[in-house]
């Protein structure tokens, strides 16, 4: 096992990720999720326990997920928070049908817009004290989009 709980790892200036976080948050009932941003030192430890270096900078700098059965970028990352939500949301596996090759091609395309289409932030999010303990970064200081 990677992870004692699947680690939702997000770009924490992306207006777009952090809206993603807040959805996951908001339906997330049994509280199976816990958060970093990437800019964040935890979410570096975190990845370091799985993978080297090399590999943590070649991962995408959107969304990155951890669980038990490794890490999952892209689509695939995207397609199995869904499923970690519960069965009322069925239908978004759906998504699972296109081969993986098109649905990247689809997120890849998202990705590289989205500080265009959905905007910036100047700094991470903060976590509110009731959620504190589900983001792995809570006691880092809000980092900078260069930080």
């Amino acid at each position: 096992m990677f992870v004692k709980r699947p680690v939702i790892l997000f770009d924490g200036v992306c207006n777009l990720c952090n809206s993603m976080i807040q959805w996951v948050i908001e339906h997330d009932d049994e509280g199976r999720f816990d958060f970093a941003t990437l800019q964040s030192d935890a979410a570096r430890r975190a990845l370091g326990k799985v993978m080297d270096e090399r590999e943590i900078d070649a991962l995408p700098d959107s969304i990155v997920l951890l669980d038990s059965d490794g890490v999952h970028v892209r689509s695939d990352a995207a397609l199995r928070i869904t499923r970690g939500l519960g069965s009322r949301f069925a239908l978004l596996r759906l998504g699972m049908v296109p081969p993986r090759p098109i649905r990247d091609a689809v997120y890849n395309l998202i990705a590289r817009h989205r500080y265009r289409w959905f905007g910036r932030r100047d700094m991470c999010m903060t976590p509110t004290p009731d959620l504190a303990a589900r983001f792995l970064d809570a006691g880092e200081p809000p980092r900078s989009p260069l930080g």
